[in-house]
């Protein structure tokens, strides 16, 4: 059998065991005394997810069907999938997950990265994060150091793109700001991809199209870059001139949002950082 051929037989297979789980009651329907079926009938599934009885029954036979990404998320829907479950079903029938959600209620806002750069407080260099829009969820005392006080911009405009575009320090401390800018609008295309359907994702791309000509030029040109370590030299207001790894660090737990942790250089190939303790001993300084 095929690759593509038992993917069908585990997502028909797979579909079967979960309709088996729902109860009539859950959905609204009356169980009757002479309920031969377990769970949920075919039919019933299907009048419930918007689709043809005769469809769903191919797709729970393993036929050569392609469900679209609409007609997984309402059968997730009506089945009572957990995201685990949906990521799976979206594995199983396209190859990869489709709009992942955070698999816990409280992750949906951050709160594990929250806590990741809450540990990194004391780093000698910037540790922040930031969601899918490009907001700045979180970032430590370096950042504000080394990049700018995000907290004294109001909380709608606490966003990484924007503050790179509009801000006059984001010029000043990025020498490369050109190349900077380009690279994290094609990386946010890139990340814009996994997000057909998402109304905000493209109510930013309009708002900072409207107030970058310079955002607007760049995103017609559709330079397109995965996540990566890369090297990005800072104007370090005391240190001057400096070069920092970063690094984008993601979770299963959270795919909305990701942290962008810094560390020194050292190799000779490129401008050396001062050491950890000559940037502890101008802190204390300061």
């Amino acid at each position: 059998m095929s690759d593509d051929g038992w993917s069908r037989q585990e997502l028909a297979r797979f579909l079967r065991s979960r309709r088996a789980r729902v109860t009539p009651e859950q959905v609204g329907f009356p169980a009757g005394a002479h309920r031969r079926t377990k769970g949920l009938r075919r039919e019933e599934v299907a009048v419930l997810a918007g689709l043809s009885p005769t469809w769903y029954t191919y797709l729970e036979q393993g036929r050569d069907i392609r469900p679209s990404i609409q007609v997984l998320d309402s059968l997730a829907r009506v089945l009572d999938l957990s995201e685990d479950e949906r990521r799976y079903m979206h594995t199983l029938a396209h190859g990869q997950v489709v709009n992942p959600q955070p698999l816990e209620a409280e992750e949906a806002r951050g709160g594990t990265m929250r806590r990741v750069v809450g540990l990194m407080g004391d780093n000698l260099y910037p540790v922040y994060a930031t969601d899918v829009y490009c907001d700045l969820i979180a970032w430590n005392d370096a950042a504000a150091e080394w990049y700018d006080d995000w907290g004294a911009w109001p909380p709608e405009h606490r966003n990484m793109l924007r503050w790179l575009l509009v801000s006059p320090t984001a010029r000043e401390r990025l020498p490369d700001w050109e190349s900077d800018t380009r690279d994290i609008i094609a990386r946010w295309r890139s990340e814009a991809a996994r997000w057909p359907h998402d109304a905000r994702m493209k109510a930013k791309i309009a708002e900072f199209s409207g107030l970058s000509p310079e955002f607007a030029h760049m995103w017609r040109e559709h330079d397109v870059q995965e996540h990566r370590s890369l090297v990005r030299r800072f104007q370090h207001p005391e240190l001057g001139p400096q070069t920092l790894r970063m690094a984008f660090m993601t979770s299963p737990d959270e795919p909305l949002v990701g942290v962008v942790i810094h560390f020194p250089m050292h190799t000779a190939a490129v401008e050396q950082p001062p050491e950890g303790e000559t940037i502890r001993k101008h802190r204390e300084d300061n």
